[in-house]
């Protein structure tokens, strides 16, 4: 037999060619996979194969070249040229094989099988070129271990191909990948030379003529090699220049979206989110810097305080959506009143106040009394015969105060004087106008009364849990059953009670009485139901609160997971270490914990990820408008992501139309509360409505 003997560079250099084959092709792959267009994608696997093809077809040839027999060789064009068909055919199925969106495990077999077979069949087409006389003797045993060989490289390529341009793998994991793919080509080809025997009187035929001579053909090779080296350094460089330019770009588009979000957060921490007019914050704000100038210039401005009459009749009678219109409406009007230097905000529900710049010889009543011509109209809320008046107080800087608070309260006690008057009409603040604190102590009295002689009631308004619709529970509400004035809404008598020092009492037994009524319903057969009950900010931060919470819990033999307390948005970022010491105490409990009115404060959401809170509860200002706002769907689908990733129940309330819930429902919110839900109901009335049927045993006293 003729011996022949290796080249060790050239070994080296197929096996780099092979390397860079791979790497063309997955760098191919993933352009492929990535583009827009079935013409695209098969512009890219065509040239992808091609470029394998021949990488593959140049690394088999290479290694001939670099097995030295002891006689001169040459090779059969005709063959040599179907032995690269062959390549390039196998190499653009490869590519499209991994391009397609999925990749079974039989059609992955099925395919590593084809173009193992198709790159075996490439050696054994341009071994034959030589067309040797007399013919290579093969080995079969080394025959087959390069069919295996080939088929499992084949595997190993199709797959680490599919897997890296699905999943935008890193340059660096590609050259890896690249070598790997490079030796199991090697590998075959090398033990497919192994299987071949040259007879010792061998002659090369391929010399009689119509022949490729090795002297060409290396210079065919080394024209391809470079080709397939520059193509490969090429798509390297580009991949970076694309790694690079695309770093820049999602850099620029964060640093945009961060820009816009923390813009977006000041202007909810300093605007009201239903009439986007300034809040508290920012008319604090504004009275001081008037008061400053006030120091240094000597000028004059007013406060006007200005609440709506009537407004409670109109929640109740046409809804909170149409409540909500109408003090958008207001806003409107009085704000095409103002001057530029003049500020109009909200302080919630429907108090509104306006501070403006007095020049020399101004009246101050002129504007009031536009003012209240302006909100005497009947079309405020289209679809709806609404007449609303509006009770103005006025106080003067620095006539009657030099303080933001001091003004505040000036204006405050003027407007009173104007509702106790007959409403519709404005006051202008003077020295020792007290009756409306001789009112509110006189109510201050009565509320004592009512706590201690049983005149407080809860209502309950249920919670549907989105994921089967059924009711999951429901919020606590306070009313007071007044003996001459009827049932008393809680925005007429909890900011008495805060300033008064009644709101422990009152918030002791709304407490203890909310987990009574759960334990009731508990033992008529509804123990999956939850409570909500509210904690004011001096309840919040009262010292006794964890003792009142557990007492309450084994008094009433309650599981602590079942009862809810929210804390609005702003009590708890109001002192945030406080906040998260209190919270971990009632965590401790075991109790829920709800963020309510969440959207409408300036939350640090460095600080909200550290709460122990277990449910976001989503403001029903950014519900209202949710089936036609596109920037409140932005917002409550953020709240909701938000809630997601901190792994807290997010809770939607003021849901009162079939269009808000249906959108609820596909953002993903977990429970809603509305009056499309359920109205605020007694006890009695709540088991009624949404109670289901289920064996009944005798409450504990």
């Amino acid at each position: 037999m003729l011996q022949g003997r290796y080249e060790i560079s050239l070994v080296m250099l197929s096996l780099l060619v092979a390397a860079l084959a791979s790497f063309t092709a997955l760098a191919m792959a993933s352009r492929a996979a990535r583009s827009d267009g079935a013409s695209a994608m098969w512009a890219w696997r065509l040239g992808g194969g091609c470029a394998m093809g021949l990488g593959i077809w140049s690394m088999h040839f290479i290694g001939m070249l670099a097995f030295a027999l002891p006689i001169a060789v040459a090779y059969d064009r005709t063959l040599t040229s179907a032995s690269l068909a062959i390549a390039i055919g196998s190499s653009v199925f490869a590519l499209w094989l991994v391009t397609r969106p999925t990749l079974p495990h039989g059609r992955l077999a099925g395919g590593a099988v084809l173009m193992g077979t198709g790159i075996a069949s490439m050696h054994y087409v341009g071994m034959l070129a030589m067309r040797m006389q007399p013919p290579i003797q093969w080995h079969f045993g080394w025959v087959v271990a390069s069919l295996l060989v080939a088929v499992a490289a084949s595997w190993s390529a199709l797959f680490i191909v599919f897997r890296l341009h699905r999943s935008q793998a890193r340059l660096s994991a590609r050259l890896a990948a690249s070598v790997m793919l490079g030796a199991g080509i090697g590998g075959m080809h090398y033990t497919g030379m192994a299987a071949a025997r040259f007879p010792q009187d061998s002659v090369c035929g391929a010399l009689a003529g119509g022949s490729l001579p090795s002297d060409i053909l290396a210079l065919l090779v080394v024209l391809v090699t470079g080709l397939i080296l520059g193509g490969a350094l090429l798509l390297a460089w580009m991949e970076q220049r694309l790694q690079t330019h695309l770093l820049r770009v999602r850099n620029a588009s964060l640093s945009h979206s961060l820009d816009d979000a923390h813009a977006e957060l000041t202007r909810a921490a300093l605007h009201d989110p239903l009439t986007r007019l300034p809040n508290r914050r920012l008319l604090q704000q504004h009275i001081e810097q008037s008061l400053s100038e006030v120091a240094t210039s000597g000028k004059r401005f007013a406060v006007v305080f200005i609440d709506l009459d009537g407004f409670k009749h109109v929640n109740d009678v046409y809804g909170h959506q149409t409540g909500d219109a109408l003090l958008i409406a207001v806003s409107e009007r009085l704000g095409r009143l103002l001057r530029p230097r003049d500020l109009l905000a909200r302080l919630g529900g429907d108090e509104f106040v306006l501070v403006a710049d007095l020049d020399a010889g101004q009246d101050m009543t002129l504007l009031a009394q536009h003012m209240l011509q302006a909100l005497n109209v009947h079309d405020l809320v289209a679809g709806h015969e609404l007449r609303v008046s509006a009770s103005i107080g006025i106080a003067l800087c620095p006539d009657h105060a030099m303080s933001e608070r001091q003004l505040m309260a000036c204006a405050d006690a003027a407007m009173y004087q104007a509702k106790q008057r007959g409403r519709n009409r404005y006051v202008v603040y003077i020295e020792g106008m007290d009756s409306g604190a001789a009112a509110q102590a006189a109510l201050q009295a009565e509320l004592r009364a009512a706590i201690d002689g049983h005149q407080l009631l809860l209502h309950y308004q249920p919670k549907l849990r989105v994921e089967d619709g059924d009711v999951c529970g429901a919020e606590a509400l306070v009313r007071w059953q007044h003996p001459q004035r009827g049932l008393i809404a809680p925005d007429q008598f909890i900011g008495l009670a805060e300033r008064s020092g009644l709101i422990g009492a009152l918030g002791r037994w709304a407490l203890d009485e909310a987990c009574r009524q759960l334990r009731q319903w508990h033992c008529l057969g509804q123990d999956d139901w939850t409570i909500s009950v509210n904690l004011s900010p001096l309840q919040f931060t009262a010292p006794g609160l964890l003792q009142d919470v557990a007492s309450a819990l084994a008094r009433h033999q309650l599981p602590a997971r079942q009862l809810i307390l929210e804390i609005t948005e702003s009590t708890v970022m109001r002192d945030t270490t406080t906040s998260t010491d209190l919270l971990q105490g009632l965590s401790a409990l075991g109790v829920g914990i709800s963020i309510d009115d969440f959207g409408t404060g300036y939350s640090s959401l460095f600080y909200l990820k550290r709460l122990p809170a277990t449910e976001l509860k989503i403001d029903h200002a950014f519900v209202r408008d949710l089936a036609n706002s596109r920037e409140d769907v932005v917002i409550v689908s953020s709240i909701i992501a938000l809630g997601r990733a901190l792994h807290m129940d997010v809770v939607a309330e003021g849901v009162e139309t079939i269009a808000q819930r249906r959108c609820l429902e596909q953002l993903g919110c977990t429970s809603l509360q509305g009056y499309l839900l359920g109205r605020p109901v007694e006890a009695a009335r709540f088991l009624q409505l949404h109670g289901e049927r289920r064996p009944q045993v005798d409450p504990t006293p």
